[in-house]
């Protein structure tokens, strides 16, 4: 690997004062080139190596970013005085080594999701980072998107109302997955976005799944979360479904959400409608319920790449050292729903209570 001081890489950034904050990447598969594209396009940072086993992809870095080194050895990227921050985008089963290490050798990390394939796993990257005091990001990228961020602020500002319910379907035709199964790799997203949205930890999950597909894992679930306060949460995970389809709806009290990430601009629609619960009077107390139909608007969303934001905010909390909005304690949450739910599918959908007592502010 070539050498790189910091005051040469802060001359590299246009001589800030703070120094460039140098990322290594493993991994160079799906994920990895939109790692790479992100960090060397935000400013502060420069990508000054890249690791994958497959020497073809190596071969695309050197094409597409030629002052990038590269290697076939990750070690190299975990050993190098010359990188200050570790980002994985490995197949999960590698994800709990790499980060152990990262960490071990003084580097801030950042992961792909899931954070690990266990929360046991996950419990040990999170309490490594704190002993060490480095930052830890679980790579929740919809969480940055300019939709889910609209999402997140009409649910803090109360203007939806109490919450009632959430309810997704994530379906496409693939990409079957060998090493995990579809909660794992679709209904992650789902779940890190209900962690940051719901004003409870959940109580308990019940997931049924099947898989048609010889030797392979379920390729078909459906997983239902329970809080508190009579909430709900219902994610639909497919890779058996004859179309794509990113649709979540969320009911409040006061106004419903549609949320649509295959629309090209209008992602987020709002309906001012509701039902209206009242008491009769009559000797049973039977409700009443009217209903309140309103307008249909679309909030401007900031169309900014999601992966482009949360790229930037990695690096504001490595050198702040703020707490980042997907911390490990976020990866650690959404796996041990995961976990859970796999252990409800394999009890036909029992439910599995969720214990919180280990997290800590």
């Amino acid at each position: 690997m070539r050498a790189t001081t910091r005051a040469q890489a802060a001359e590299i950034n246009g001589g800030e004062l703070r120094p460039t904050i140098r990322i290594g990447i493993i991994g160079y598969g799906y994920w990895g080139p939109n790692l790479v594209r992100n960090f060397c396009g935000v400013k502060g940072s420069q990508v000054v190596a890249v690791a994958d086993r497959r020497l073809d992809r190596l071969d695309l870095v050197r094409r597409r970013f030629p002052a990038v080194a590269t290697t076939q050895d990750a070690r190299e990227l975990l050993q190098s005085p010359e990188v200050d921050a570790i980002a994985i985008a490995t197949p999960p089963a590698n994800h709990f080594e790499l980060a152990s290490k990262a960490l071990d050798a003084g580097k801030h990390v950042l992961v792909e999701k899931p954070l690990a394939t266990s929360s046991a796993q996950a419990l040990a990257l999170v309490t490594k980072a704190a002993r060490r005091n480095r930052i830890l990001l679980t790579d929740h990228t919809f969480l940055y998107t300019g939709a889910v961020r609209k999402l997140l602020e009409l649910v803090s500002s109360g203007s939806l109302g109490e919450l009632y319910y959430y309810d997704s379907v994530r379906i496409n035709l693939g990409l079957f997955q060998s090493d995990l199964n579809v909660l794992w790799d679709l209904a992650v997203h789902d779940l890190a976005i209900i962690d940051s949205l719901m004003p409870a930890r959940p109580l308990s999950v019940s997931a049924l799944g099947s898989r048609h597909v010889v030797g392979q894992r379920e390729n078909i679930a459906y997983l239902c979360l329970r809080f508190p306060n009579r909430q709900i949460a219902h994610v639909h995970v497919s890779w058996l479904a004859p179309m794509k389809v990113r649709r979540t709806l969320i009911g409040g009290r006061d106004k419903m959400v549609v949320y649509d990430d295959i629309e090209p601009s209008e992602k987020i629609k709002i309906y001012d409608c509701a039902a209206l619960f009242t008491e009769g009077p009559d000797i049973e107390h039977q409700p009443r319920v009217s209903y309140r139909r309103g307008d249909v608007w679309a909030p401007h969303l900031d169309m900014t790449e999601g992966l482009q934001i949360e790229a930037a905010h990695f690096l504001d909390c490595i050198r702040t050292g703020a707490r980042p909005q997907t911390d490990g304690w976020s990866g650690l949450r959404v796996v041990k729903i995961l976990e859970a739910a796999e252990r409800s599918m394999h009890e036909n959908g029992a439910p599995v209570a969720l214990d919180w007592e280990e997290e800590v502010a």
